[in-house]
């Protein structure tokens, strides 16, 4: 059976002083109306496990993982890509090709098949909504490539969007 238990909480459960990262901290679990409850502690709120306790463990309290980038918007993206592969601009066409995979991993976008045209292949793709047909040109990426291209493809949207 898996648990899915919540993270160190911010105060102290019987102090109600901030658990300070890096600190030791008592965590247990109660149960409350039928539910199973986490409750953390610092050494100075620590007592022992209250009434109830199913378990109880020692943790450190986590370092705060800075500002996490909010998840990317799939219909923001779906109407980026459009406006990529509309604009037809060759500058771009890597940011195209890998918002194509990052929406076909989505399944926002659907593998129609590829063509190859001059010696150069093209993904077909249609929307989930039927959107489309697209048709966007295989860039031939390594996965460091696809990557790097990621990332500033994600700068880019999140200082644009910001």
């Amino acid at each position: 059976m898996d648990y899915h238990l919540k993270p160190v909480g911010k105060t102290c459960a019987a102090t109600g002083h901030e658990l300070v990262p890096g600190s030791v901290c008592h965590s247990v679990l109660v149960e409350r109306e039928g539910k199973l409850v986490r409750l953390d502690f610092s050494p100075e709120g620590w007592s022992g496990p209250p009434e109830g306790t199913v378990a109880h463990w020692k943790c450190r309290v986590p370092e705060p993982q800075g500002d996490r980038p909010q998840p990317l918007d799939t219909e923001g993206l779906m109407r980026y890509f459009e406006q990529l592969v509309e604009d037809a601009d060759p500058s771009q066409e890597k940011f195209c090709y890998v918002l194509a995979l990052l929406l076909l991993q989505k399944k926002r976008l659907k593998l129609e098949g590829s063509r190859v045209e001059d010696d150069v292949e093209y993904i077909e793709l249609s929307g989930k909504h039927g959107e489309g047909p697209y048709s966007v040109r295989d860039q031939q990426l390594s996965d460091e490539e696809i990557r790097e291209v990621q990332e500033a493809l994600t700068k880019q949207l999140t200082t644009e969007w910001s």
